[in-house]
């Protein structure tokens, strides 16, 4: 019997929460990707990593912070908790990341916007691979000085954003769900 390798890949679950989710675009189609990601990480060995935001209005342990029941972590599963849109900024992340060995990053989550982009660019940034995964990702509609934008149009801009993305030393890419490679 052959061993298998470590995986250098890793999934990253962004802020799916309770009090995140509702309003968003499609949840029940990104939530039902994200699992499907999550079962599949666990199947073939890659550490799935799950990042929850907390602040005065989503204290750490209370409903509002839970995870959607449709993605629970396991026991023993990395958690990242943060106080910021960056995932990496103060928070646990690189060490995690570094413990595991991690080259590369999948990332899926909510709010596309806010801490799944800024999350992306900043891992680029550190020098990971990274794939966003372009049907498992979602935000609520914004308005800024008046200018609606739907959540399906964030989503669909930041794929389009993602998916062109050039950095120096890494590759950036979008997939769906069930086309990524997560080894």
């Amino acid at each position: 019997m052959t061993a298998t390798a470590p995986s250098t890949t890793a999934l990253l679950v962004i802020d799916l929460q309770n009090d995140v989710l509702p309003g968003c675009f499609d949840t029940k189609r990104v939530l039902r990707n994200t699992r499907t990601l999550i079962d599949r990480a666990r199947a073939e060995g890659t550490p799935v990593v799950f990042v929850q935001h907390e602040d005065e209005g989503m204290p750490r342990g209370s409903h509002e912070w839970q995870f959607d029941p449709a993605i629970e972590p396991l026991d023993g599963e990395p958690r990242v908790y943060k106080t910021y849109r960056d995932s990496f900024a103060d928070t646990e992340l690189t060490t995690i990341l570094d413990q595991l060995g991690t080259e590369r990053l999948v990332i899926t989550g909510a709010q596309t916007d806010y801490c799944v982009i800024t999350t992306t660019l900043s891992a680029t940034g550190r020098g990971y691979d990274t794939v966003l995964v372009s049907d498992a990702h979602t935000t609520s509609d914004s308005d800024y000085n008046g200018v609606v934008t739907t959540g399906e149009q964030i989503v669909a801009h930041t794929n389009q954003t993602i998916g062109s993305l050039r950095q120096p030393g890494v590759t950036v890419g979008i997939a769906t769900h069930d086309a990524v490679a997560l080894r």
